[in-house]
């Protein structure tokens, strides 16, 4: 049993169930091994360590932080890049999660505060996106075509204080979003005041509910979605939900746009891979404008201080 300063990343592959549903379970568990092993060669030529598979994805050790910021960079941008799967429109995205501190050693297991964040990190970030704490964080900044997008003092389970957290961006196509590069941190003491916020979201006879706590939340055509909207011309994951600064802020993902209708404007939002703060009440159009008569169009309502996201 040893104890020694680590750096923690979990690396999950997102979207394997509809992959089995495609491809049948024995060619889909192949290609999802095949990924695993991939990603293992490359954490281990950055001498990292993976201490095990976890379902379709990868608890990782790594000395030092700069070393595992490059090396989910790299797994990023050549998981991007080449062709490893039997059809490339198949191919899951990957989502990484990455902190660092005292981990303990336990008979080839790990075991820490660092771990536990490092997992949930994972679990809230975004299909293609690499979350990390501001330690971690920093240690990457000065790696070539890196941008950092800070998140704010967003709440983690299991802690009792919110956590600065970063987004490492990772294509080098696209720059940070004004919005969040530069959005200040939230108050602190201004998050002990705040009540229980939700925001709920109607589709059809469709209804979900959720808290701040649980944000980042995807909607979209892909069944890994938290809120499924089960029509062809959506978007796999066509908008995220995020929690910034003490606002929800939805950003379009999708290749046709999201159009935003606040209660009271009848002056639509029109996205296109950009974001805008949610507030109050109204309704949001996936892939057509609100002129289409049959465009498909989620309602949204945010109730208390601060929003949530129901599923």
């Amino acid at each position: 049993m040893t104890e020694a300063l680590k750096t923690v990343v979990f690396a999950d592959i997102v979207g394997s169930t509809s992959l089995y549903e495609t491809l049948g379970n024995e060619r889909a568990a192949l290609a999802v091994t095949e990924l695993l092993n991939w990603m293992t060669a490359k954490v281990q030529q950055r001498r990292g360590r993976v201490v095990k598979t976890l379902g379709d994805g990868l608890l990782c050790l790594f000395p030092e932080s700069s070393a595992a910021v490059r090396c989910t960079l790299e797994i990023m941008r050549e998981h991007r890049d080449h062709i490893l799967w039997p059809t490339r429109n198949l191919g899951p995205a990957l989502r990484m999660g990455l902190d660092s501190g005292e981990v303990l050693d336990v008979a080839g297991d790990c075991y820490g505060d660092a771990v536990n964040t490092a997992s949930r990190l994972c679990d809230r970030s975004a299909p293609g996106e690499i979350w990390a704490t501001e330690a971690v964080a920093t240690a990457g900044a000065d790696l070539p075509n890196a941008h950092l997008v800070r998140l704010g003092h967003l709440s983690v389970k299991g802690k009792a204080e919110p956590v600065l957290m970063y987004q490492i961006e990772w294509r080098t196509d696209e720059s940070p979003e004004p919005m969040t590069q530069h959005a200040g941190l939230t108050d602190l003491g201004a998050l002990d005041s705040m009540g229980a916020v939700q925001i709920q979201f109607a589709w059809g006879r469709t209804r979900h509910v959720f808290d701040s706590t649980d944000a980042p939340v995807q909607v979209g055509r892909s069944s890994e979605a938290h809120m499924h909207i089960d029509d062809p011309r959506v978007s796999r994951f066509h908008v995220r939900i995020d929690w910034r600064d003490g606002s929800f802020v939805l950003t379009d993902m999708s290749s046709f746009g999201t159009w935003v209708m606040f209660e009271g404007n009848d002056a639509p939002v029109q996205l296109r891979r950009d974001s805008c703060i949610l507030h109050g009440s109204g309704q949001f159009s996936l892939s057509l404008p609100f002129t289409a008569p049959d465009a498909p169009r989620v309602s949204f309502q945010i109730t208390g201080q601060s929003m949530s996201i129901g599923r």
